[in-house]
């Protein structure tokens, strides 16, 4: 999987202003090479014995969105007890996912020109440092307001299979936050996820289609756990509204192979606005890229014919 990869490096680059030592890269498919001719090998000798198969190992089974699978509720509380007292620039609002309440911030903007719903990675909160705090404060600032959400949480050893089931929760969440929005009279509206938040955010589109947004922004798109294949694709190729998929240079590698079908997706829907981008020197959590981070995000959203 080398040359997949590689691919960004192989991509053409895309100049945006800002304050990085390199620009991010928007990622282009390259022209198919020629494959090579086959190799031809002589025939084994007279009596050479076949070795025998050793027998692969069983995939574990594939879990699926459960409606009645429930969050650690316990967990998402002592973190929403843990950051009220330090939330800065933002509005700390109460919403429910029919069955619980669950903590959203709410960031304002002056007269703003959307609002974008931001998603965290699997067992963080809606201003964790390094993706989603930079996000909702930033965004705000340049004119677009954000509504942090607090996804489905559980215990930090769970892996990307035991949050499947939770897929189902994630979708009245993110149902409740579009319903928040609206309420304020703020339109249009963006979905933007990292990481977990981002399969949240697929299986939501999936079943809902993208009627309720005009852009979806994917960070860090693609990352499971050793053994755990997606549970089915991403619909990208079905998706009507302009797409975002923006991952870090130094990103975990099953995000770096997948890009080029994530990107071959994209590209089948056939949105001249679409890009895929590769921000330089980040790693998977954006650490330290918040600001570049943000400038993509808003640089993209500024140029969509909204």
């Amino acid at each position: 999987m080398k040359a997949a990869a590689a691919l960004y490096t192989l991509a053409s680059a895309a100049v945006l202003t800002l304050m990085v030592m390199r620009p991010p890269v928007e990622v282009s498919m390259p022209t198919a090479a020629k494959a090579p001719p086959a190799a031809v090998f002589a025939p084994p000798p007279a009596n050479t014995a076949t070795p025998t198969a050793t027998p692969t190992p069983p995939s574990p089974a594939k879990p699926a969105p459960d409606d009645n699978a429930k969050p650690d509720y316990e967990r998402e509380q002592r973190m929403a007890d843990e950051i009220k007292g330090s939330i800065a620039g933002g509005e700390i609002t109460t919403l429910n996912d029919g069955n619980h309440d669950f903590m959203g911030i709410f960031t304002p903007a002056e007269q703003p020109r959307g609002a974008v719903i931001v998603l965290h990675g699997c067992g963080n909160h809606p201003d964790w440092a390094d993706v989603t705090h930079p996000l909702r404060v930033g965004l705000a600032e340049k004119g677009w307001a954000t509504l942090s959400l607090q996804m489905p949480a559980l215990d930090n050893n769970a892996k990307y299979f035991d949050y499947v089931p939770l897929f189902a929760n994630a979708d009245k969440r993110i149902d409740a936050g579009i319903a928040f929005l609206k309420q304020k009279g703020i339109a249009p509206i963006v979905l933007a996820a990292h990481s977990c938040g981002a399969h949240m955010a697929m299986d939501w589109i999936d079943n809902k289609g993208d009627g309720e947004i005009v852009a979806y922004i994917g960070l860090g798109m693609g990352d499971t756990d050793t053994d755990q294949d997606l549970i089915k694709p991403f619909p990208l190729d079905k998706m009507k509204v302009p797409v975002l998929d923006v991952y870090g240079e130094k990103e975990y590698t099953q995000v770096i192979n997948t890009a080029p079908e994530r990107l071959a997706m994209i590209q089948k829907a056939a949105n001249p606005q679409s890009k895929q981008m590769v921000l330089p020197e980040a790693n998977h959590n954006f650490t330290d890229k918040g600001s570049e981070l943000t400038a993509v995000v808003v640089n993209w959203l500024n140029s969509l014919p909204l």
